[in-house]
């Protein structure tokens, strides 16, 4: 038992680390306006979008809790200098009321594309983090013409993707715990209904706890170039990550042709940190998607 309620002790403290770095990517975060925001109607619910700048469509999904800005706050500014920058938060999450409807990537991919219709669309460069990672690979999955190319940020198509730690994370996790937190403070500044909150963690912990595969064949499959993204400890497992690529077509030598697919690790990066390695991840983006 002792060894349990330690292991218990130490997941909720990666959690409240997690949440101390949430916090101080929120103050950091640039406050850019959109050109355009407002609700597009899919699927029975309501999904928050916001639109920047001009150019070649590129969607941005966030991460498990997060918000636009949370995640991609202090990179917009710099896309949307030369790009259309559409950000979705997905159900529950940020301007996006809560619903009863089942949270799965199945939905959350299928809600990306109503409001690629709604904003008339019709293919796009996407980028998710995360949780927004799966979701955008279960996307290009359901409707491959809809994506030009594919930037995966720190996420898996499957369950066994991640560390075993990371998969039970939230195991014995109880909605209170998230009570009086930076996540907490975040919902309440944006959601349309605050008195939500505790239903929206149990859904998260719900589909946290729920195993997800998009299949080993369906990503050999895709034709798209994929480029992605991994702190060399943000949580993944690093041989299922190298799998990936080679599902993807990389991991070559200099004696074949190049992969379409990329594959960057970045040196001394958590899962939350990544996602503050600003500039890094700006070069990365901008060598593989122009």
């Amino acid at each position: 038992m002792k060894r349990v309620f330690k292991g218990i002790n130490i997941q909720k403290s990666m959690i409240l680390i997690a949440m101390l770095f949430f916090k101080v990517f929120q103050a950091n975060g640039q406050q850019s306006k959109p050109t355009a925001s407002g609700y597009a109607p899919v699927n029975g619910i309501k999904v928050y979008y916001e639109v920047y700048g001009k150019g070649k469509p590129i969607v941005l999904l966030h991460g498990a809790f997060y918000t636009i800005n949370m995640n991609w706050g202090q990179l917009i500014p710099d896309l949307a200098k030369t790009r259309k920058v559409i950000a979705i938060e997905f159900q529950g999450h940020g301007h996006s009321p809560f619903s009863d409807r089942k949270l799965d990537i199945v939905n959350l991919a299928s809600d990306v594309e109503g409001v690629m219709n709604y904003l008339k669309v019709d293919s796009a460069d996407v980028a998710g983090y995360s949780m927004g990672g799966s979701v955008a690979y279960q996307l290009a999955i359901q409707n491959p013409k809809r994506i030009r190319k594919l930037v995966i940020i720190s996420s898996t198509y499957k369950t066994s993707g991640w560390l075993p730690v990371v998969n039970g994370a939230f195991k014995d996790f109880k909605p209170d715990f998230f009570d009086n937190t930076p996540l907490k403070a975040a919902y309440d500044s944006i959601a349309p209904d605050k008195t939500k909150w505790r239903k929206f963690i149990q859904q998260m912990i719900d589909f946290a706890g729920a195993p997800f595969n998009c299949g080993d064949s369906n990503i050999a499959k895709m034709v798209i170039p994929v480029l992605l993204i991994s702190g060399d400890n943000d949580g993944l497992d690093k041989i299922e990550l190298m799998k990936t690529y080679q599902l993807l077509g990389g991991g070559v030598s200099d004696l074949t042709p190049m992969p379409k697919s990329h594959l960057a690790i970045v040196p001394s990066q958590g899962h939350v940190s990544l996602m503050m390695q600003t500039k890094a991840i700006l070069n990365y983006l901008d060598g593989f998607l122009n």
